[in-house]
């Protein structure tokens, strides 16, 4: 982490219907009380107001005509505010910040899922982060398949524009998943989401217990 970053990046990635903003809720509804620094939620894309408006453009439904580029620069121009504005002064008040995706989403769905190659997607993102990276990230692992029939069943005819992507892309999407888990083991720990979401809850728990005893 750069010099000026003194608290902590846990960031949770997956494919759509993983349960990562559910697990991350209920993680929190169990540590908060015992957290000693301040944190901070936030989510990706978006997390500030002009970051915000950008993800409304990205994931529109109507915007069905988008290039491959032009979506994986908007997730970096998000991104990039939404750093500067949010996730850097946090981190350097001390603050833990917790974010529902980060730019490992984006090597994975642009990089692999849309095939514009992760080498090159990072090198977008690493100028629009300042080549930040999160200290912990839970990978929420689920097979596509399974991923989809939970957001049909929870929230029917409300996908956002890349969940009504068809299966294959969504299966690209994983598979550049697990190439970008093998790039970073020191930081990724997978979590089997398949499990009742109290075991992933207490599993996420353990980890951050492990990895961040002092925080506790």
């Amino acid at each position: 982490m750069e010099d000026f970053m003194r608290g902590y990046f846990v960031s949770f990635e997956g494919p759509d219907g993983a349960g990562k903003s559910t697990v991350l809720k209920e993680v929190l509804a169990k540590i908060s009380p015992r957290l000693k620094p301040q944190y901070l939620v936030t989510r990706e894309p978006g997390g500030s107001k002009i970051a915000e408006k950008i993800r409304d453009i990205i994931l529109d439904p109507a915007n069905d005509k988008m290039d491959a580029k032009t979506e994986a620069l908007l997730y970096a121009a998000s991104r990039s505010q939404h750093v500067e504005e949010v996730i850097k002064p946090a981190l350097a008040a001390g603050k833990i910040v917790f974010s529902d995706r980060f730019v490992d989403s984006s090597l994975a769905y642009q990089g692999e899922g849309r095939g514009l190659g992760i080498k090159e997607v990072k090198q977008i993102n690493d100028f629009a982060t300042d080549k930040l990276d999160p200290d912990l990230t839970f990978f929420l692992d689920v097979a596509p398949e399974i991923g989809l029939k939970r957001i049909e069943k929870l929230r029917p005819d409300q996908e956002d524009r890349l969940e009504q992507e068809n299966i294959a892309f969504h299966k690209k999407v994983y598979a550049g998943f697990l190439k970008v888990r093998d790039m970073y083991p020191d930081r990724f720990v997978t979590i089997d989401a398949t499990q009742p979401i109290e075991k992933v809850v207490d599993q996420v728990i353990s980890v951050l217990e492990q990895r961040m005893p002092e925080i506790f």
